[in-house]
Protein backbone atom coordinates (compact mmCIF):
# COMPACT_ATOMS: atom_id res chain seq x y z
CA UNK A 1 0.00 0.00 0.00
CA UNK A 2 1.48 3.55 -0.28
CA UNK A 3 -1.10 5.44 1.80
CA UNK A 4 -1.80 3.62 4.90
CA UNK A 5 -5.07 6.23 6.19
CA UNK A 6 -4.89 4.77 10.04
CA UNK A 7 -1.10 6.04 10.34
CA UNK A 8 -2.79 9.46 11.19
CA UNK A 9 -5.19 8.44 13.51
CA UNK A 10 -2.66 6.40 15.62
CA UNK A 11 -3.12 7.93 18.79
CA UNK A 12 -4.27 11.09 20.67
CA UNK A 13 -1.56 13.73 19.96
CA UNK A 14 -1.41 12.32 16.27
CA UNK A 15 -5.03 12.53 15.82
CA UNK A 16 -5.33 16.23 17.83
CA UNK A 17 -3.20 17.56 15.75
CA UNK A 18 -4.29 16.99 12.25
CA UNK A 19 -8.33 17.26 13.79
CA UNK A 20 -9.87 19.64 11.24
CA UNK A 21 -12.83 21.04 13.63
CA UNK A 22 -12.05 22.37 16.80
CA UNK A 23 -14.20 23.08 19.44
CA UNK A 24 -13.59 26.05 22.04
CA UNK A 25 -15.93 27.00 25.00
CA UNK A 26 -16.08 30.44 23.18
CA UNK A 27 -18.01 28.87 20.76
CA UNK A 28 -21.29 29.07 22.32
CA UNK A 29 -24.04 30.80 23.43
CA UNK A 30 -25.51 29.96 26.29
CA UNK A 31 -29.28 30.62 26.38
CA UNK A 32 -30.55 31.63 30.05
CA UNK A 33 -34.15 31.79 31.26
CA UNK A 34 -35.01 34.87 33.40
CA UNK A 35 -37.79 35.50 36.13
CA UNK A 36 -39.16 37.68 38.84
CA UNK A 37 -38.18 37.21 42.67
CA UNK A 38 -34.94 36.53 44.71
CA UNK A 39 -33.20 33.33 45.05
CA UNK A 40 -35.25 31.72 42.97
CA UNK A 41 -34.06 28.37 40.85
CA UNK A 42 -36.44 26.49 39.29
CA UNK A 43 -35.79 23.47 37.21
CA UNK A 44 -37.43 22.92 34.17
CA UNK A 45 -38.97 19.41 34.18
CA UNK A 46 -38.45 18.85 30.56
CA UNK A 47 -35.51 19.77 30.55
CA UNK A 48 -34.05 18.01 33.14
CA UNK A 49 -30.66 19.83 34.80
CA UNK A 50 -31.88 23.12 33.13
CA UNK A 51 -32.75 26.20 35.36
CA UNK A 52 -35.12 29.32 35.12
CA UNK A 53 -33.27 31.72 37.51
CA UNK A 54 -34.02 35.25 39.24
CA UNK A 55 -32.00 38.21 38.41
CA UNK A 56 -29.91 37.49 41.66
CA UNK A 57 -29.07 34.33 40.95
CA UNK A 58 -28.75 35.05 36.94
CA UNK A 59 -25.56 36.98 37.69
CA UNK A 60 -24.09 34.35 39.50
CA UNK A 61 -24.36 31.85 36.66
CA UNK A 62 -23.13 34.52 34.19
CA UNK A 63 -20.04 35.06 36.53
CA UNK A 64 -19.31 30.89 36.21
CA UNK A 65 -19.97 30.82 32.34
CA UNK A 66 -17.35 33.19 31.70
CA UNK A 67 -14.89 31.91 34.13
CA UNK A 68 -15.02 28.55 31.69
CA UNK A 69 -14.76 30.51 28.38
CA UNK A 70 -18.40 30.76 27.92
CA UNK A 71 -18.11 34.86 26.24
CA UNK A 72 -21.94 34.95 25.20
CA UNK A 73 -25.24 34.63 26.43
CA UNK A 74 -28.52 34.46 24.93
CA UNK A 75 -31.42 36.06 27.46
CA UNK A 76 -35.25 35.10 27.99
CA UNK A 77 -37.39 36.03 30.25
CA UNK A 78 -40.73 34.55 31.70
CA UNK A 79 -43.51 37.12 32.08
CA UNK A 80 -46.47 37.11 34.65
CA UNK A 81 -49.83 36.34 32.95
CA UNK A 82 -50.86 39.65 34.25
CA UNK A 83 -47.91 41.57 32.15
CA UNK A 84 -49.18 39.94 29.28
CA UNK A 85 -51.62 41.47 26.24
CA UNK A 86 -52.02 41.64 22.45
CA UNK A 87 -49.64 44.66 21.94
CA UNK A 88 -45.76 43.76 23.42
CA UNK A 89 -46.90 46.71 25.90
CA UNK A 90 -44.20 44.63 28.59
CA UNK A 91 -41.91 43.95 26.17
CA UNK A 92 -40.98 48.02 25.58
CA UNK A 93 -40.88 48.50 29.20
CA UNK A 94 -37.98 50.36 30.22
CA UNK A 95 -37.78 48.86 33.37
CA UNK A 96 -38.82 45.33 32.11
CA UNK A 97 -37.70 41.96 33.22
CA UNK A 98 -35.03 41.84 30.03
CA UNK A 99 -33.70 45.12 30.05
CA UNK A 100 -33.33 44.96 34.02
CA UNK A 101 -31.40 41.79 33.10
CA UNK A 102 -29.30 43.56 30.13
CA UNK A 103 -27.99 45.91 32.71
CA UNK A 104 -27.33 43.83 35.83
CA UNK A 105 -25.62 41.26 33.65
CA UNK A 106 -23.58 44.12 31.92
CA UNK A 107 -22.35 45.67 35.15
CA UNK A 108 -21.29 42.28 36.50
CA UNK A 109 -19.65 41.10 34.09
CA UNK A 110 -18.49 43.71 31.23
CA UNK A 111 -16.85 41.74 29.05
CA UNK A 112 -20.03 39.35 28.34
CA UNK A 113 -21.29 39.72 25.19
CA UNK A 114 -25.20 39.76 26.00
CA UNK A 115 -27.77 39.13 23.13
CA UNK A 116 -31.60 39.37 23.77
CA UNK A 117 -34.60 38.06 22.21
CA UNK A 118 -36.65 39.98 20.45
CA UNK A 119 -40.01 38.51 19.97
CA UNK A 120 -43.98 38.80 21.16
CA UNK A 121 -44.39 35.32 22.01
CA UNK A 122 -43.72 35.56 25.86
CA UNK A 123 -45.44 38.91 26.27
CA UNK A 124 -48.38 37.11 24.66
CA UNK A 125 -51.82 36.01 25.63
CA UNK A 126 -51.83 33.97 22.37
CA UNK A 127 -48.06 32.61 22.92
CA UNK A 128 -47.46 33.97 19.33
CA UNK A 129 -44.59 36.08 18.11
CA UNK A 130 -46.51 38.27 16.72
CA UNK A 131 -49.91 40.51 17.33
CA UNK A 132 -53.08 38.63 16.41
CA UNK A 133 -55.96 40.14 14.91
CA UNK A 134 -58.75 37.16 14.48
CA UNK A 135 -56.26 34.16 14.00
CA UNK A 136 -54.00 36.16 12.22
CA UNK A 137 -50.78 36.56 13.19
CA UNK A 138 -50.54 40.50 11.41
CA UNK A 139 -46.67 41.50 10.04
CA UNK A 140 -46.60 44.98 9.88
CA UNK A 141 -48.12 45.85 12.87
CA UNK A 142 -45.64 43.25 14.97
CA UNK A 143 -42.31 44.55 13.22
CA UNK A 144 -43.30 48.14 14.51
CA UNK A 145 -43.53 46.81 18.03
CA UNK A 146 -40.13 44.84 17.23
CA UNK A 147 -38.71 47.57 16.61
CA UNK A 148 -39.05 49.65 19.61
CA UNK A 149 -38.49 46.34 21.91
CA UNK A 150 -35.06 46.19 20.20
CA UNK A 151 -34.60 49.87 20.76
CA UNK A 152 -35.38 49.21 24.38
CA UNK A 153 -32.82 46.74 24.57
CA UNK A 154 -29.71 48.28 22.79
CA UNK A 155 -31.10 51.69 25.65
CA UNK A 156 -29.93 48.78 28.32
CA UNK A 157 -26.84 47.81 26.78
CA UNK A 158 -27.35 44.65 24.77
CA UNK A 159 -24.68 43.72 22.44
CA UNK A 160 -26.96 42.25 19.98
CA UNK A 161 -30.68 41.76 19.33
CA UNK A 162 -31.81 38.61 18.04
CA UNK A 163 -35.09 38.51 16.54
CA UNK A 164 -36.39 35.08 16.30
CA UNK A 165 -39.83 36.16 15.04
CA UNK A 166 -39.69 35.77 11.38
CA UNK A 167 -41.92 38.44 10.47
CA UNK A 168 -41.33 39.93 6.76
CA UNK A 169 -39.07 42.90 6.72
CA UNK A 170 -38.26 43.32 10.48
CA UNK A 171 -34.03 43.41 9.87
CA UNK A 172 -34.24 46.65 8.08
CA UNK A 173 -36.72 47.83 10.17
CA UNK A 174 -34.95 47.10 13.42
CA UNK A 175 -31.42 48.36 11.76
CA UNK A 176 -33.18 51.59 10.39
CA UNK A 177 -33.83 52.27 14.22
CA UNK A 178 -30.88 51.73 15.89
CA UNK A 179 -29.04 53.71 13.30
CA UNK A 180 -31.45 56.61 13.93
CA UNK A 181 -30.74 56.27 17.54
CA UNK A 182 -27.22 56.53 17.43
CA UNK A 183 -27.06 52.91 18.35
CA UNK A 184 -24.76 51.94 15.65
CA UNK A 185 -22.44 49.67 17.34
CA UNK A 186 -25.78 46.94 18.32
CA UNK A 187 -25.18 44.04 16.50
CA UNK A 188 -28.28 41.88 14.80
CA UNK A 189 -28.41 38.35 15.21
CA UNK A 190 -31.62 37.14 13.02
CA UNK A 191 -32.92 33.83 12.91
CA UNK A 192 -32.87 34.06 9.56
CA UNK A 193 -33.77 30.13 8.82
CA UNK A 194 -36.12 29.53 11.56
CA UNK A 195 -38.33 26.07 11.02
CA UNK A 196 -41.46 25.33 12.06
CA UNK A 197 -40.53 22.30 14.57
CA UNK A 198 -41.46 20.23 17.03
CA UNK A 199 -38.11 20.35 18.69
CA UNK A 200 -39.21 23.78 20.62
CA UNK A 201 -41.37 22.11 23.11
CA UNK A 202 -39.70 21.89 26.18
CA UNK A 203 -38.30 25.87 25.56
CA UNK A 204 -42.34 26.62 25.49
CA UNK A 205 -42.98 24.96 29.11
CA UNK A 206 -39.34 26.88 30.26
CA UNK A 207 -41.67 30.22 29.04
CA UNK A 208 -45.04 28.90 29.11
CA UNK A 209 -45.23 30.19 25.83
CA UNK A 210 -46.96 27.67 23.89
CA UNK A 211 -49.24 28.99 20.88
CA UNK A 212 -52.85 29.17 22.24
CA UNK A 213 -53.95 28.16 19.08
CA UNK A 214 -53.08 27.09 15.40
CA UNK A 215 -49.42 26.89 14.88
CA UNK A 216 -46.39 28.66 13.83
CA UNK A 217 -46.78 27.44 10.65
CA UNK A 218 -47.71 30.58 8.17
CA UNK A 219 -44.51 32.68 10.00
CA UNK A 220 -41.65 30.05 10.42
CA UNK A 221 -40.08 28.30 7.71
CA UNK A 222 -41.43 24.43 6.13
CA UNK A 223 -39.36 21.67 7.40
CA UNK A 224 -39.37 20.39 3.64
CA UNK A 225 -37.47 23.48 2.10
CA UNK A 226 -33.84 23.73 1.76
CA UNK A 227 -33.47 26.77 -1.06
CA UNK A 228 -35.90 28.83 0.83
CA UNK A 229 -33.02 29.25 3.63
CA UNK A 230 -30.60 31.00 1.08
CA UNK A 231 -33.39 33.34 0.11
CA UNK A 232 -34.44 34.68 3.77
CA UNK A 233 -30.89 34.96 5.38
CA UNK A 234 -29.55 36.85 2.28
CA UNK A 235 -32.60 39.15 2.34
CA UNK A 236 -31.67 39.38 6.50
CA UNK A 237 -27.61 39.84 5.54
CA UNK A 238 -29.10 42.83 2.77
CA UNK A 239 -31.11 44.56 5.52
CA UNK A 240 -28.03 44.54 8.02
CA UNK A 241 -28.23 40.89 9.98
CA UNK A 242 -24.25 40.75 11.58
CA UNK A 243 -24.61 36.99 12.09
CA UNK A 244 -27.50 34.88 10.92
CA UNK A 245 -28.89 31.40 12.35
CA UNK A 246 -30.25 27.96 11.13
CA UNK A 247 -32.58 26.62 13.88
CA UNK A 248 -33.39 24.01 15.00
CA UNK A 249 -29.61 22.35 14.71
CA UNK A 250 -29.42 18.83 14.49
CA UNK A 251 -32.18 17.90 12.10
CA UNK A 252 -30.79 20.54 10.44
CA UNK A 253 -27.16 20.23 9.41
CA UNK A 254 -27.86 20.68 5.82
CA UNK A 255 -29.35 24.13 6.01
CA UNK A 256 -25.79 24.64 7.99
CA UNK A 257 -23.82 23.92 5.25
CA UNK A 258 -25.51 25.30 2.32
CA UNK A 259 -25.79 28.90 3.84
CA UNK A 260 -22.12 28.22 4.74
CA UNK A 261 -21.15 27.43 0.94
CA UNK A 262 -23.57 30.42 0.19
CA UNK A 263 -22.85 33.83 2.46
CA UNK A 264 -20.19 35.61 3.82
CA UNK A 265 -21.46 36.14 7.87
CA UNK A 266 -21.27 34.01 10.56
CA UNK A 267 -23.70 31.65 10.97
CA UNK A 268 -24.67 30.54 14.21
CA UNK A 269 -26.85 27.46 15.23
CA UNK A 270 -29.38 26.82 17.84
CA UNK A 271 -29.47 23.56 19.54
CA UNK A 272 -32.71 23.74 20.64
CA UNK A 273 -34.39 22.28 24.08
CA UNK A 274 -36.14 18.79 22.38
CA UNK A 275 -32.65 17.79 21.24
CA UNK A 276 -31.10 18.71 24.87
CA UNK A 277 -34.23 16.93 26.34
CA UNK A 278 -33.29 13.73 23.87
CA UNK A 279 -29.99 13.67 24.90
CA UNK A 280 -30.72 13.93 28.60
CA UNK A 281 -33.47 11.34 28.72
CA UNK A 282 -31.26 8.84 26.95
CA UNK A 283 -28.29 9.14 29.43
CA UNK A 284 -30.86 9.11 32.17
CA UNK A 285 -31.67 5.54 30.69
CA UNK A 286 -28.02 4.57 30.37
CA UNK A 287 -28.60 4.34 26.26
CA UNK A 288 -25.59 6.66 25.84
CA UNK A 289 -22.95 8.14 27.00
CA UNK A 290 -24.17 11.60 28.32
CA UNK A 291 -20.71 13.42 27.84
CA UNK A 292 -19.61 11.73 24.82
CA UNK A 293 -22.55 12.48 23.21
CA UNK A 294 -22.60 16.55 24.35
CA UNK A 295 -19.03 16.93 22.44
CA UNK A 296 -19.72 14.68 19.50
CA UNK A 297 -23.36 16.32 18.70
CA UNK A 298 -21.82 19.79 19.28
CA UNK A 299 -18.19 18.99 16.94
CA UNK A 300 -21.05 18.22 14.60
CA UNK A 301 -22.71 21.04 14.27
CA UNK A 302 -19.35 23.20 14.03
CA UNK A 303 -18.45 20.78 11.27
CA UNK A 304 -21.27 21.68 9.05
CA UNK A 305 -20.29 25.59 9.26
CA UNK A 306 -21.64 26.98 12.31
CA UNK A 307 -19.69 29.55 13.66
CA UNK A 308 -21.30 29.79 17.16
CA UNK A 309 -24.09 27.83 19.04
CA UNK A 310 -26.44 28.45 21.18
CA UNK A 311 -26.70 25.29 23.58
CA UNK A 312 -28.13 24.69 27.02
CA UNK A 313 -25.14 22.19 27.07
CA UNK A 314 -22.63 25.11 26.82
CA UNK A 315 -21.86 25.21 30.62
CA UNK A 316 -21.19 21.07 30.80
CA UNK A 317 -19.48 21.34 27.20
CA UNK A 318 -17.02 24.11 28.70
CA UNK A 319 -16.08 22.21 31.20
CA UNK A 320 -15.69 18.97 29.53
CA UNK A 321 -13.27 20.76 26.90
CA UNK A 322 -10.90 21.95 30.23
Amino acid sequence: MIRRNRILRANPAIRAMVAETILRPSDFIAPLFIVEGNNVKEEIISMPGYFRYSLDLIVTEVKELWSLGVKSVLLFVMVPDNLKDNKGTEAVNPDGLMQRSIKAIKAAVPGMVVMTDVALDPYSIHGHDGIVEGEQIVNDATVEVLTRMSLSHAQAGADFVAPSDMMDGRILAIRNILEENGFVNTGIMAYSAKYASCFYGPFRDALDSAPGFGDKKTYQMDYANSTEAILETQQDIEQGADIVMVKPALAYLDIIRLLKDNVHVPISAYHVSGEYAMIKAAAQKGWLDENKTILETLTSIKRAGASLIATYFAKDAAKLLQ
